[in-house]
């Protein structure tokens, strides 16, 4: 056995060891208790939180919610507007008519263009143009709407990141629903309650160039077309009625070694402009020539939107527009209500099935078969049906 070996290993006293010697000594491993953080969570605010979900919201919750500027109370009141329940419906109805009194004070613009033109990114860039100017801006985004779900296909709300997350800002994509060309059929409603919380701009997109844009212009102040240049004969199969009904163009994209061939299109659009009859406010469309990435032209687009208001506030015709659409509104409110009372009506559902397989076997022609139905609606109604059914 080595010395090294016979001498035992020496070792320093453990810390029971010290601690047996001399009870008052600490060990350096002990932690001392910090200080309780706070809760992160409000309880009281927690509580009056759980309570107000569980009682159901009244008019005058919606009501005060909108007229105070709450946009979680604006954004449920849209969704009552957008809901089919015809219990949502009525209460919808009397909070729209209660927030009337104080709509109508911002500036309506809707905006369209052919798919592709690039308007969602348009209307970030134009947004975030308008917000910093110190507008409140409301944009009613319509989806196309799945024909399985009912549901919003794109999300418009996805592709406007940093406006959906802008203070000054509301964006409500909202699914077409199955209606005319992409339009919403509540956007008014939805409009009349944006104005009510404050928003004194109020931005409406369509899906796409189509019959939608008849009921777009009923419904804005002005009438705003995007379009691409050099993007093909394909892409700019507009309708003439569509250029004849814009108040003002915008070429996007002008940017790169697409800018000369904009700045070719302006010139060409602004020669078939002059070809349109003159408007009866004396309003001469304009083109613009804009880039949302680049964030160019962004402001004559908008000066080009706020001569037109001016023009049309000084003749006293901004007022007299408004009045034709509420009655194009008042007959189109007409129409809804028909059609949807007729599909309702129970001895239509009865009759329905049949005379389409009729129509299907080829025993009915198609004015036979709605007559038959027109028919037996206006009989169980009472009243005589028109001499040519």
């Amino acid at each position: 056995m080595s010395a090294k070996e016979r001498i035992p290993a020496s070792r320093g006293p453990s810390a029971k060891d010290l601690s047996d010697k001399n009870p008052s000594a600490k060990s350096a491993l002990k932690v001392n208790k910090g200080i309780e953080p706070p809760s992160s969570i409000n309880e009281e605010a927690a509580r009056a939180f759980r309570q107000r979900q569980r009682q159901p919201l009244t008019e005058r919750d919606y009501v005060e919610g909108i007229l105070g500027g709450d946009r979680v109370m604006l954004s449920k009141a849209i969704t009552l507007v957008e809901s089919s329940l015809p219990g949502h419906s009525i209460m919808a109805q009397r909070i729209i008519e209660q927030c009337i009194p104080h709509s109508g004070k911002s500036l309506r613009i809707g905006i369209t263009g052919v798919p592709g033109v690039g308007k969602s990114t348009f209307i970030e860039a134009f947004g975030k143009f308008l917000t910093g100017r110190g507008h409140k801006l409301a944009v009613l985004a319509v989806d196309p709407s799945s024909e399985i779900s009912r549901g919003s296909i794109l999300g418009d709300k996805t592709r406007m990141e940093q406006l959906a997350v802008d203070e000054n800002a509301f964006v409500r994509p909202s699914p077409s629903a199955g209606s005319l060309g992409g339009v919403a059929r509540k956007t008014r409603e939805i409009i009349i309650l944006c104005e009510a919380a404050g928003f004194d701009t109020v931005l409406v997109e369509t899906v796409g160039v189509g019959q939608s844009e008849v009921a777009v212009h009923s419904m804005v102040d002005f009438f705003l077309l995007l379009m691409l240049a050099g993007a093909g004969d394909e892409l700019q199969g507009i309708k003439r009625g569509i250029i004849e009904m814009c108040d003002g163009m915008a070429i996007n994209k002008a940017d790169g070694d697409n800018l000369n061939k904009a700045k070719l299109a302006r010139v060409q659009y602004e020669n078939a402009l002059h070809l349109f009859p003159p408007t009866n406010t004396g309003w001469k469309p304009r083109v613009e020539i804009c880039s949302s990435l680049e964030k160019t032209g962004i402001d004559k687009v908008w000066d080009m939107i706020s001569e037109h208001h001016e023009l049309l506030a000084t003749k006293g015709l901004f007022h007299v527009k408004r009045q034709s659409q509420q009655k194009f509104r008042m007959y189109e409110s007409i129409n809804e209500t028909l059609t949807t009372h007729f599909y309702q009506h129970p001895e239509v559902i009865r009759q329905l099935p049949g005379t389409e397989l009729q129509l299907s076997q080829d025993r009915l022609t198609s004015f036979q078969a709605a007559a038959k139905l027109l028919k037996a609606y206006f009989r169980d109604q009472g009243i005589t049906p028109p001499d040519h059914l």
